[in-house]
């Protein structure tokens, strides 16, 4: 499903709504709601939302769990963390119990780190395939998502939930979910926004299969739902979309 907005702002708005809906009806079945953050620009203005009212208010903290789908590997005080934006935005303006909130970093080596990560996902969906309820992701002008970049070893991972690698473009490692993991989501919402992504949401969506080249396109669950909520700038090369 793919929702063209007018701007970031309307865009966020519906993202919010798509947050908190997903959220009351996964505590109303199970009793807790299971959310992987993602990090980028797109989702401050989402997290800004959430931390007013009336989401503030209506959301289920207490029994809401956050993890992240991927992380630079940098310390939680570095500007260029992704929690660190999650909790200035957000969770340091909400009830989430500080034990139900797993960033992914730690004083140890990075490969180390993402199997302790895998190991608490595991656990924390009772020892069974980890299927979070709601998975946000973003998607850079190159195509990638998550840590999934272009190019990388990966995007081949068909075992592993968690992995660290070293990105050499970037000069730093990145921790991310893989693929399988992503897909095993019961709800998968992208957020794009910004014409310099227009090229590769084009051919993320409507163009050949290449997740080599674009890695978003391997974000494709067989059960789960996935939504790409998407403003005008960056949906100026597509075919035929809705607009809201």
């Amino acid at each position: 499903m793919v929702q063209v907005f007018e701007d970031l702002e309307s865009l966020s708005k519906k993202a919010a709504e798509i947050f908190l809906q997903t959220a009351i009806d996964a505590v109303n079945i199970n009793s807790r709601f299971t959310v992987a953050f993602t990090g980028g620009s797109s989702p401050k203005r989402l997290y800004e939302l959430l931390a007013q009212p009336p989401y503030k208010e209506q959301m289920p903290w207490s029994k809401t769990y956050v993890f992240w789908g991927d992380e630079r590997w940098v310390p939680l005080t570095d500007k260029d963390s992704n929690a660190k934006m999650a909790f200035e935005s957000l969770l340091n303006h909400v009830p989430v119990p500080e034990d139900h909130i797993f960033p992914m970093w730690a004083h140890e080596e990075p490969a180390e780190f993402a199997i302790k990560y895998e190991a608490q996902l595991i656990q924390h969906f009772n020892n069974t395939t980890p299927s979070f309820d709601l998975i946000l992701l973003g998607m850079g002008d190159d195509g990638h998502t998550a840590s999934l970049f272009p190019g990388t070893d990966v995007l081949n991972e068909q075992q592993r939930l968690v992995q660290a690698y070293y990105l050499a473009p970037q000069s730093m490692y990145r921790i991310t979910l893989t693929a399988p993991c992503i897909n095993a989501a019961k709800k998968i919402l992208f957020s794009v926004s910004g014409e310099k992504k227009s090229h590769a949401l084009h051919h993320v969506l409507e163009g050949a299969y290449n997740p080599y080249k674009y890695p978003s396109q391997l974000i494709k669950p067989k059960i789960g739902e996935v939504i790409w909520l998407v403003d005008k700038a960056a949906s100026n090369k597509l075919s035929s979309v809705g607009s809201n």
